[in-house]
């Protein structure tokens, strides 16, 4: 069944006029019809199963047939932190780790990052958001303003417990980043936190920090460690950073999430 996000629903509503761009998509690209069924979500965890009473690009009007509460959601609660790429990449990376899940993306300046500003966050949010339709997701993922490197991590607090969790403003930080030069393995990793609450969306996220093109500077890595990070391995060979960025949010999902 098709499926259309728009955040601002009514419960209340029985009938739904779409306009813009989201009929034109349901029309011109989805081809829907008048009689057709489709699914149309808030991107908080609430869906309508309405049918198509007329179609046309300039509005498609549906009736509410159905609402119920859907939840397509991992159990794990991972925010990326990417290091800012170039290009086509930083889309591929927005896309595809939607698709598998992720909750929040958060480019990252760092030092060997080729961009250090962007107009782009636009543009990924309407990626993110084309991907959770398609890949059926219930929520939609947060993308952030980018942020430097040292300005973030300054803010996270000093070194708590046994070193796999920080604090940061409003809660703890569980994190890894990976770094082509040596590390823990992933299994490693995640069986040093593998204790912590970590399955439950509404518990701490798990901060996956992969780097741009070039990968982190040591300097980078061993301040990251200092703030409690995890400094982890995707092998003996160097990936790409979008190639990285897709294989960590794959493999924490097959190890803790809902892929394995």
């Amino acid at each position: 069944m098709p499926r259309i996000y728009i955040p601002d629903i009514s419960a209340k509503e029985n009938r739904i006029s779409i306009t813009g761009d989201n009929a034109r998509y349901l029309v011109s690209v989805l081809r829907c019809k008048k009689g057709d069924e489709l699914t149309v979500f808030d991107g908080k965890g609430n869906c309508l199963k309405t049918n198509i009473l007329k179609a046309d690009r300039r509005e498609v009007i549906v009736d509410v047939l159905e609402k119920f509460t859907c939840h397509t959601e991992s159990p794990v609660n991972i925010t990326l932190m990417q290091g800012l790429l170039k290009g086509q990449k930083m889309d591929m990376v927005i896309q595809k780790t939607t698709e598998l899940g992720v909750k929040e993306i958060m480019p990252v300046i760092t030092e060997r990052s080729q961009a250090k500003e962007t107009r782009k966050v636009s543009r990924w949010r309407k990626i993110a958001e084309e991907a959770s339709r398609q890949s059926g997701r219930t929520f939609i993922p947060i993308i952030h303003e980018p942020v430097e490197f040292n300005q973030f991590l300054g803010n996270v607090g000093k070194l708590k417990g046994s070193g796999e969790t920080v604090k940061r403003g409003h809660g703890e930080m569980i994190g890894i980043i990976f770094w082509e030069e040596g590390g823990l393995s992933l299994k490693e990793a995640v069986h040093k936190f593998s204790s912590l609450p970590i399955h439950r969306v509404s518990d701490s996220p798990i901060h996956l920090l992969i780097g741009p093109e070039g990968g982190f500077t040591k300097k980078e890595v061993t301040f990251a460690e200092g703030k409690g990070f995890i400094v982890t391995s995707l092998g003996k060979r160097i990936l790409r950073a979008e190639t990285a960025a897709i294989s960590a949010i794959a493999l924490v999902q097959f190890l803790l999430g809902d892929l394995g």
